[in-house]
């Protein structure tokens, strides 16, 4: 999925401000640095309906959204019961929201890749089978192993706080 263009753009703004380019957000992320102190936050529901947000240590890679959770945390449970999540983030200048189903990343290479830019931010994940390791974590992820999650976003909506101003809504495939 990496490094996709989005399939229809929707300006949000009600104050006269053109919409926003898609090279604006997605050039902020790509400059962020693996070793960013930045908190995104995961909102998911599970089964019962209850809205849940975390704080997670997400990664932008290749134009993919990536992060990690243990099987016995609250939003590890919800995902199983509804894949379906979004995730925000403050960057520079503009607010982000994404959109869309979470899915496991077992793939072994992808799980390298991703585990060498967490290491490069100093969190020194190892890939065990399909998993993540390392000698510490947050201590809401629980106890090793961590599974990789991808989002799998289909729509990112931003919110400009610095000029040029504006909302813009992105939909992807």
């Amino acid at each position: 999925m990496a490094d996709r263009e989005p399939l229809e753009t929707k300006n949000l703004d009600i104050y006269g401000y053109a919409e926003l380019p898609w090279s604006r957000p997605k050039a902020l992320l790509d400059a962020i640095a693996p070793s960013s102190m930045i908190t995104w936050f995961l909102g998911t529901t599970g089964s019962s309906g209850r809205p849940h947000t975390a704080g997670v240590g997400a990664l932008w890679v290749a134009g993919d959204l990536y992060f990690t959770s243990g099987d016995g945390t609250k939003k590890s449970k919800d995902l199983k019961a509804n894949p379906f999540a979004s995730i925000g983030v403050s960057l520079e200048g503009m607010d982000l929201v994404f959109e869309g189903a979470v899915e496991r990343v077992t793939d072994p290479a992808t799980l390298q890749s991703v585990a060498a830019a967490y290491a490069a931010g100093g969190w020194p994940a190892t890939v065990d089978g399909d998993a993540f390791t390392a000698p510490y974590s947050a201590p809401s992820a629980g106890p090793p192993p961590w599974a990789l999650y991808r989002l799998a976003f289909d729509r990112v909506i931003a919110v400009a706080s610095a000029e040029p101003y504006g909302a813009t809504t992105w939909r992807f495939a």
